[in-house]
């Protein structure tokens, strides 16, 4: 049986300061009420260091929210996997939607990023996700599938990958996919890995949902037999929440 997951996605919210207790909080509000799920936060790059420190020891993971494909060089504004390593990272989220929608993120960079995580030994969370415009042409299932070759192009071992379906239309936009919709995505990304990596290892891929995961709703989107936790937003930003949400997962 699959581990549920599920990860906090702070974005570009909270001061170093407002992360530490933000941390502390949801190590005290969470306690031991995750044994059945692994928890990640991903943080600011600014905030990874205090935060990391708050939940050394706590189990919690600590996450980056994107990598770039070189060791180090003349990249303004960039940050390495070795440097998120060093970091105290275990794990990066690659190829968000805002990061394809507002700063050129293509499937071709997408993969390099994610053959030079893995590279340094960082867990990696691939996202991938349509557009309203997608959906309702009718070709969600032709985008999700290219998201996934051309981002897993050249790469022959998943087993240190997750990935993560956002409709790009539910994020932030307190509208959710049904729990129907996102178990038929999600069972579309599982049987195309499968054609790819075999049955096995298709089986044991993690694939997680985010867009608008609410305490309201999470219950009976983990409940579908293809959906493996959640990326959570909003929603990770407010501890009784986001601890409601992985007590759903647990459960």
């Amino acid at each position: 049986m699959r581990t549920k997951i599920v990860v906090g996605n702070w974005k570009m919210n909270n001061t170093i300061a407002e992360s530490e207790i933000l941390a502390q909080e949801l190590i005290a509000a969470l306690g031991e009420n995750f044994s059945g799920c692994e928890v990640g936060i991903a943080p600011t790059f600014l905030a990874l260091d205090a935060a990391g420190k708050a939940i050394e020891g706590s189990g919690i993971q600590l996450v980056a929210q994107n990598c770039h494909y070189e060791n180090d060089g003349a990249y303004t504004g960039e940050v390495s996997a070795r440097m998120l390593t060093a970091a105290g990272c275990s794990s990066v989220i690659i190829g968000h939607s805002e990061r394809r929608q507002y700063f050129g993120e293509t499937n071709v960079t997408v993969n390099l990023r994610i053959k030079k995580a893995l590279s340094e030994g960082l867990n990696v969370i691939l996202c991938v996700g349509e557009t309203l415009a997608q959906r309702e042409s009718g070709v969600t299932e032709a985008i999700i599938a290219s998201q996934v070759r051309e981002g897993l192009m050249d790469i022959s071992d998943i087993s240190s990958l997750v990935i993560a379906y956002e409709p790009v239309w539910a994020i932030g936009t307190g509208k959710t996919a049904s729990s129907a919709q996102a178990e038929e995505v999600h069972l579309h990304i599982r049987t195309l890995v499968a054609e790819l990596y075999g049955k096995e290892a298709a089986a044991a891929l993690r694939i997680q949902y985010g867009g608008s995961v609410k305490p309201s709703n999470a219950a009976e989107l983990f409940a579908m037999p293809n959906i493996d936790g959640g990326l959570i937003g909003g929603a990770s930003l407010n501890a009784a929440d986001f601890v409601a949400i992985v007590k759903a997962a647990s459960h």
